[in-house]
């Protein structure tokens, strides 16, 4: 049918209205995206993406539930209306092809020419890396509204997930603390509190753990149900290095990341920095700092997709920074900021860098990461394919075996739930429970189950070691003391499990739920006895029983966030454990005893907590730490009755300013000698003790920059856990075992009637360390 030139007039005429229709940035936050001085609150991000749905209809939003605060969780699907209208037939087009053994191969051929490639950006998971969200809001304006070459083919060919924040909450903390400070000598600053409730930073190591509520609407309602074969997560770095990092990544690849998807995620990083160089961008760095290892940041990855990652320079949140030419660094992982180099191609040489530089690196990547996906869709499905069907085809193990007999049957359970909710599929048999390696997510299971081995990286032959960029072991089974064996063959029968369950003993002391049951006795009035020879709880009196009394506990939180603070916190709620967070002023005030039998430091270094922030950092309320008043003060409350526990870098505190009496056999040793990055330990436990009720006698522990103490003759210390005399590696990388091995990690020092407990390890690393956990537990109950 043809128009005449009336009607094309028309139509265009509408196509314009349209058009104007849909709000600027400008006239809904009343400034440009990445404006100096102005960050945008979260309401009226919401506010806008909603106006945006209903002004066009290239986008549909949807809430995807609450944060952990309350804040609506959104997400944003962008295509061209025709697809928009399609989207159950695309889901059910990308739930074919990420399961070939649902899918032939001629069937697949068919719907990669019908299907779209599915592209998820998601934006400041970090709340202080304020630019993404920005972007968002900026980007999809331009995506809805300009007819671009690019836009069209993006829109015709992708659907576009747009997250603009994986961290709600944080926005408005960082907004409301950045406008509090406005103009005063303390703009630009970090919050003093941590931008996600519970983990802080650490909300983007959660990705396997799945223990908050971001990460989860994310897995369950978004990776889970849409399959993106690209997943963009976009992040900001410190200021005085490249302007923009973007894949490919710096070794170790992870063994179970299929060697496809790390080549794809190559070429559309490399493709990025092309685009951002033919833009006239510099500073721009591949292959540099970020290593593609641990499944903690990598989700996707191990699902069939590329995990991209940007990392821009930051400014001072939103205020501008003025970088001289001597400030920018002369070394960073994997290249010279300074220098030229083949994955620095043309250094930034300093100047003024804003939040709307930030902005224009991110808009040019992000536009880069679509149209190649657009362009190389049918490509890129297919291989999408074709790692499922590697990943199907798995052969070594064949499986993995859970049996039903477990120490912790609480552990074992979780161990399963977690795996189940990362799409593993999960058998069940007489006595056992079977993952079979022959199903799409394979990699994931099997990364999760097996020890790692990380290689031996050095700065040079004979230096230092490479710094990773996280750490180096998940080995879920070590973490939680479940038995789980590999195998090479399974006989049946094998029915998949409609539940995951072990079976238990009520209130033994080796299973985790226990701890459960015990506080919610607590919590109902009730009393608790325990057997002290087993460490079996009761909820009656009995014969050699001894009655334990909810355990009034402090928390210290110090003005300085810490994310294992929030880590403790977390834990402490979801075991039913009653705690109140301690300030310096709390614990100076003395009468310790009056309100609490047990005080808690968390991994933290000592001098941030006897001098805190310093004078003319933060404001003056949020200045000093505990300082020798607050020392004296935890003496006291020791010698009194109380149990102080140290959790690993705090035990320094205790040694350096209470008085504990140990030596740390590793303190001052140079890291290409002595280096525990973040591994699991071997360690035998003094099972006589009643810090170990509940445990067997050999467990692997947390270890990440962990003390080794010796303990002097005819102290009254005593050693709880000790480092074996060879064999401490259980997973992850470990250099100088020799420094460690037979000192301790892990001991109980009386002072007066009290006791000071030092983990030098993280016994409830990130939530996973569930037997060692169990350590922790016991010391609230000594």
């Amino acid at each position: 049918m043809r128009l005449s030139r009336t009607g094309l007039l028309a139509c265009l005429f509408a196509l314009t209205t349209a058009w104007s229709a849909v709000p600027t940035p400008e006239s809904h936050f009343g400034h440009r995206m990445g404006e100096d001085r102005k960050l945008i609150s979260w309401d009226k991000v919401v506010s806008y993406f909603q106006a945006l749905e209903k002004s066009s209809n290239r986008i549909l939003v949807r809430e995807l539930g609450k944060s952990t605060m309350g804040r609506p969780f959104i997400a944003a699907w962008i295509s061209s209306p025709e697809t928009l209208r399609q989207l159950d037939r695309y889901q059910q087009i990308q739930k074919r092809l990420a399961d070939p053994r649902q899918t032939t191969e001629a069937q697949a051929a068919k719907l990669i020419t019908e299907g779209k490639m599915v592209v998820m950006i998601t934006c400041s998971i970090h709340s202080t890396e304020v630019g993404s969200t920005h972007t968002a809001v900026e980007f999809a304006h331009r995506i809805l509204t300009e007819e671009s070459t690019r836009n069209k083919a993006i829109l015709e060919n992708v659907i576009f997930i747009l997250v603009p924040s994986l961290n709600p909450d944080g926005v408005d903390i960082v907004r409301n603390w950045y406008s509090k400070t406005l103009g005063t000598p303390f703009e630009g600053t970090s919050p003093p509190e941590l931008y996600q409730k519970y983990v802080g930073h650490d909300n983007n190591r959660d990705w396997y753990i799945f223990s908050q509520v971001e990460t989860r609407l994310t897995v369950e309602k978004l990776h889970n149900v849409w399959h993106p074969q690209i997943v963009y997560d976009v992040h900001q770095q410190g200021a005085t290095a490249s302007r923009i990092f973007i894949p490919p990544w710096m070794d170790p690849i992870e063994p179970n990341i299929d060697p496809l998807l790390a080549q794809m995620c190559n070429f559309i990083g490399l493709g990025m920095a092309t685009d951002l160089t033919a833009a006239g961008k510099k500073g721009i760095a591949v292959n540099a700092s970020y290593d593609f290892w641990t499944p903690g940041r990598h989700y996707q990855a191990y699902h069939g997709g590329i995990r991209i990652l940007s990392e821009s320079a930051s400014a001072k949140l939103a205020t501008p920074v003025n970088i001289k030419p001597e400030q920018i660094s002369e070394t960073a992982p994997g290249y010279n900021p300074r220098q030229r180099s083949w994955n620095h191609l043309e250094p930034w040489g300093g100047g003024e860098w804003r939040l709307r530089d930030i902005v224009d690196y991110q808009l040019l990547a992000w536009e880069s990461c679509l149209f190649q996906a657009a362009v190389r869709r049918e490509d890129m499905l297919r291989n999408f394919y074709i790692i499922g069907q590697r990943a199907v085809g798995r052969t070594t193990p064949s499986a993995f075996v859970i049996p039903f007999a477990q120490q912790d049957p609480g552990s074992a359970r979780k161990l399963l739930d977690t795996l189940a909710y990362g799409l593993v599929e999960v058998d069940k048999g007489p006595d056992a429970y079977l993952i079979r390696m022959q199903q799409p997510y394979s990699s994931y299971a099997k990364a999760l189950l097996e020890k790692q081995e990380y290689p031996d990286l050095r700065q040079y032959p004979g230096g230092p070691p490479k710094r990773p960029y996280d750490v180096t072991a998940h080995t879920l089974p070590l973490l939680m003391g479940v038995d789980v064996r590999p195998t090479i063959a399974y006989a049946g029968p094998w029915a998949r499990a409609a539940e995951l369950r072990f079976p238990s003993k009520p209130l033994a002391a080796g299973d985790s739920d226990t701890w459960k049951q015990v506080n919610r006795i607590w919590a109902g009035g009730a009393s608790v006895w325990r057997d002290p020879a087993t460490g079996d709880f009761a909820a009656k009196a009995g014969p050699g029983l001894v009655e334990k009394k909810r355990p009034r506990i402090g928390l210290y939180r110090s003005h300085i966030p810490v994310m294992d603070e929030g880590w403790t916190r977390w834990i402490l709620e979801q075991f039913g454990f009653r705690y109140t967070s301690l300030q310096n002023a709390d614990i100076i005030g003395g009468k310790l005893n009056e309100r609490y039998d047990v005080i808690v430091f968390p991994d933290q270094s000592p001098s941030t907590i006897h001098n805190g922030y310093r004078p003319g950092v933060m404001p003056a309320e949020f200045t000093g730490g505990l300082g020798d008043a607050g020392a004296q003060a935890l003496v006291e409350f020791a010698r009194v009755g109380g149990t102080l526990v140290f959790l690993n870098d705090s035990t320094d505190y205790a040694t350096g300013h209470l008085g504990v009496p140990l030596r740390n056999v590793v303190s001052g040793v140079p890291s290409r000698d002595f280096y525990c990055p973040g591994s699991l330990l071997n360690v035998t436990l003094d099972t006589k003790h009643p810090l170990t009720r509940g445990l067997p006698a050999g467990i692997a522990i947390w270890s990440e920059g962990s003390a080794a103490w010796e303990i002097p003759e005819g102290s009254s210390a005593r050693s709880i856990a000790r480092y074996p005399g060879s064999g401490v590696l259980a997973s992850g990388w470990l250099l100088g075992e020799r420094y460690v091995a037979g000192h301790s990690a892990l001991v109980d020092a009386p002072m007066g009637r009290g006791r000071m407990v030092l983990f030098g390890m993280r016994p409830q690393y990130r939530a996973q360390s569930y037997q060692a956990m169990k350590l922790l537990f016991n010391a609230f109950v000594l």
